[in-house]
């Protein structure tokens, strides 16, 4: 059965506006159907379903996602092809690109899980580190585009903030350097290919989580998810891992009342088999999807620039 106008005016919200909160999305829902999506789970639940399935046929899905710095739960539009003609509407160059995976793995490899870094840091990632497949020094150099190596700090600098307006990264609210919103809905397959460990409460990836104190524990869970592993305050709080008491946080008073994360029913199909690296899910990520929307980056609510690093990098 084909899609109605209904299902079309969901679509296209998404679409024209990228990822939408929970209570905007079902604000839309609760328009066009005349029905409260919180009272009527099974029917909001068939509508995506059917959504899903007829997106299926052309490698789209509609997700929902938990921001991991606030909790919030949204709504977006997530392409699953990572080809070469999927790379065609970008408006970032290949630079750029490099440039954004250097970020994005510096901020899943931070062992501390805080889910960010510096803007100093951001700004001295080595775009060659992400050349691939070298196999001696000699031939590192040789394969090193020209344009990376006269890739300045000034566009590294507009890069980072574009990045930041555009929603694949963002502010976080100490101003440090964070994953964006559609990092994370295009991002969860490479997260997992590329062993980024997994909440032990929700299964996806720990970006931003709290570690159990034990270090030769890897248990993570998110600070939203502690009140559900731990829902008694002042109960027992021993890790799922090694049963070592868990530490209490600062950030979880920030989180004790978040809603539980929303699942989207998606068609049933087989996955691709995903790369090791970020060559195909990440720049398809960036690519597919940039020009679709002009939106203000997720943390503080004023607007805010990069301040210049040129005479912070020469000092440091």
């Amino acid at each position: 059965m084909a899609l109605s106008w209904r299902h079309h005016v969901l679509i296209q919200a998404l679409l024209s506006r990228g990822p939408m909160t929970e209570e905007d999305f079902h604000a839309v829902f609760a328009a066009v159907s005349g029905k409260d999506p919180v009272t009527h789970r099974q029917l909001f639940n068939e509508v995506l379903l059917k959504i899903n399935k007829e997106l299926a046929y052309v490698q789209f899905e509609l997700r929902a996602c938990q921001n991991q710095y606030d909790g919030k739960v949204y709504y977006g539009m997530v392409n699953n092809v990572a080809d070469e003609q999927s790379k065609l509407g970008t408006k970032y160059s290949v630079p750029q690109i490099a440039f954004y995976k250097g970020v994005v793995e510096a901020i899943v490899q931070d062992v501390a899980t805080q889910g960010c870094i510096s803007s100093i840091d951001a700004l001295h990632i080595q775009l060659e580190n992400q050349v691939q497949n070298c196999q001696s020094s000699q031939d590192t150099q040789s394969r090193i585009p020209a344009a990376f190596k006269s890739f300045t700090m000034s566009q590294k600098e507009k890069t980072l903030n574009d990045l930041i307006k555009d929603r694949w990264l963002c502010y976080t609210s100490d101003g440090r350097i964070g994953l964006g919103l559609r990092s994370f809905f295009d991002l969860r397959s490479w997260f997992f290919s590329n062993d980024v460990p997994s909440c032990e409460v929700c299964n996806e990836a720990g970006v931003k989580a709290s570690v159990c104190s034990n270090e030769g524990c890897t248990v993570r869970i998110h600070y939203y998810c502690l009140k559900k592993k731990f829902p008694q305050r002042k109960g027992s709080r021993a890790c799922p891992g090694c049963g070592t008491e868990w530490p209490r946080s600062e950030f979880e008073v920030d989180h004790l009342d978040v809603p539980e994360q929303t699942q989207v029913p998606s068609a049933d199909l087989s996955s691709r088999k995903r790369p090791r690296r970020m060559k195909a899910e990440a720049v398809a990520a960036v690519q597919s999807q940039s020009e679709t929307q002009n939106e203000a980056p997720c943390g503080p609510t004023q607007r805010r620039r990069l301040r210049s690093c040129k005479t912070e990098s020469v000092e440091t």
